[in-house]
């Protein structure tokens, strides 16, 4: 399973690991850290060091309850972040905005994958991926991510998520957007309570049927601190413990901030996933 990420391949029927680098000063695990271009090019090495081999680049944190940011303010933190990146490493990069115009100016800089919490919903984000034939995840959030915390219901949490992404994938297709450029994401913590997501976890599979490649983010999150009680500095092995989980399940992409350690992860499970019986 082959997909081009604008020149550059990735074998996806492989697991790969995405590392998290937010130009934020307010995300909820390193908010503020990697501000800088510079700052933000020192995390990429490092990132790219321990084995990801997609970097995800942020510029407005969707943690719960966070503030929006407009539209030029996020392009002045991304672009310079991308610029410097994509002038260093023939890497994947991908741009994790909601907003067309991020994602024209992004893919410009150098970015060729949008990763959108917002699946293409957003004003003109549809017609603007279609436009830069880059590949897309599209990820499943309730709510907004001012709102997707207060009061998350479903009836049934698996079937309701996989029906929503099956609706984008068709609004994608109809839009001129390949499935050969498609990635979907359940959207772990966004607009889900613990249980929602341990039950997500539970049936990853019924995503993962599908030809698409699953892409999951469940690094640090808060569904680790509800059921382990630790705090985001002690999220490690729980971040670890998912990440396996959803790999055993079909999913081809963690994303991440501990790369080194959850690239180790990924590989011993595929080994045990890889073995053959009659040997």
């Amino acid at each position: 399973m082959m997909m081009d990420f604008a020149g550059r391949s990735l074998d996806l029927s492989a697991s790969h690991v995405m590392g998290i680098v937010n130009v934020t000063p307010d995300s909820f695990s390193d908010g503020g850290r990697f501000f800088s271009p510079d700052k933000a090019l020192e995390q990429a090495r490092k990132l790219i060091a321990d084995g990801a081999t997609i970097i995800d680049i942020g510029g407005e944190s969707t943690r719960p309850g966070s503030d929006p940011v407009d539209v030029e303010e996020e392009i002045r933190r991304v672009v310079p972040a991308i610029e410097a990146i994509h002038a260093e490493f023939d890497v994947v990069i991908s741009i994790d905005t909601m907003k067309a115009d991020v994602m024209r100016a992004a893919v410009k800089a150098g970015a060729s994958l949008i990763n959108d919490v917002n699946a293409l919903q957003g004003d003109g984000a549809l017609q603007a991926a279609a436009e830069l034939d880059v590949p897309v995840c599209l990820m499943h959030m309730q709510g907004t991510p001012q709102t997707m915390q207060q009061q998350p219901h479903y009836v049934d949490v698996v079937n309701e998520v996989n029906n929503f992404l099956s609706e984008r994938v068709a609004a994608c297709e109809a839009a001129g957007i390949s499935r050969s450029r498609i990635i979907l994401d359940p959207g772990f913590g966004f607009g889900k309570n613990a249980r929602h997501n341990l039950r997500l976890m539970k049936h990853l599979s019924v995503i993962t049927e599908s030809d698409l490649p699953v892409l999951v983010g469940v690094s640090r999150k808060s569904i680790i601190g509800a059921m382990l009680n630790v705090s985001v500095e002690e999220r490690l092995a729980g971040s670890l413990a998912l990440a396996s989980i959803a790999i055993w399940q079909g999913a081809k992409i963690i994303r991440s901030h501990d790369v080194r350690e959850t690239v180790q992860a990924v590989r011993l499970c595929e080994h045990v996933m890889q073995v053959n019986d009659f040997d």
